[in-house]
């Protein structure tokens, strides 16, 4: 190796040393300013929305997107309002097609309308006995109690037999207003023998 290679090699290394001598304590200075969105993001990545949605977006959409969200989600959780995503609690009743579009009560009463629709619980006047299957066009509608402009109903549009089984099932339309924008979704759902509740099934 020539004694200019050698100096070469010497005075490449000796910049990268400063370099990284004087961007330490630039990154310690300013690293709590970097979103962490920044980080790991990658040219045309998919990104996934609350509901599941796939979006193809740049890496710049992709930080702006992450920093406006947090700052919405942080505005969003101070003033009580609800996230928009679906709920544990009531996904056997309502798709999550009409549950990313509703608050966590109105989840709740789109949840109780398909059940007061499809007679999986006691109905008022409902004799002991009587047969609790649905009948086609059996309907139940809801309005919201904490936004204005929002709507919905859950009617029973069809009965299936599967056959070489034993459950009951049914297909519900549910339908919701919101702020004018009518969203429709079509649900199977079955119960076994013995059981009141229907469920959403595959």
């Amino acid at each position: 190796m020539t004694n200019r290679v050698r100096n070469s090699m010497v005075w490449a290394l000796t910049a990268l040393a400063v370099t990284g001598i004087v961007a330490a304590p630039v990154q310690a200075q300013f690293g709590s300013l970097i979103p962490r969105d920044v980080k790991n993001v990658t040219e045309d990545a998919v990104d996934v929305d609350a509901c599941g949605n796939e979006k193809k977006s740049s890496a710049g959409n992709r930080i702006l997107g992450g920093i406006l969200g947090r700052t919405a989600r942080s505005a969003a959780s101070k003033s009580g309002a609800g996230q928009f995503v679906p709920l544990p609690d009531f996904n056997d009743q309502i798709s999550k097609e009409i549950a990313c579009k509703l608050d966590p009560e109105e989840q709740k009463q789109a949840a109780e309308a398909t059940l007061a629709a499809t007679r999986s619980v006691p109905l008022e006047g409902e004799e002991e006995g009587e047969d609790t299957r649905p009948q086609i066009g059996s309907s139940s509608a809801w309005k919201s109690e904490t936004r204005e402009g929002v709507s919905g109903t859950s009617t029973v549009t069809a009965r299936e037999t599967p056959e070489d089984s034993e459950l009951d099932c049914i297909v519900v339309s549910d339908v919701i207003i919101v702020n004018g924008e009518e969203t429709k979704a079509n649900k199977r759902m079955c119960r076994p023998p013995g059981t009141r509740r229907y469920s959403i099934v595959a």
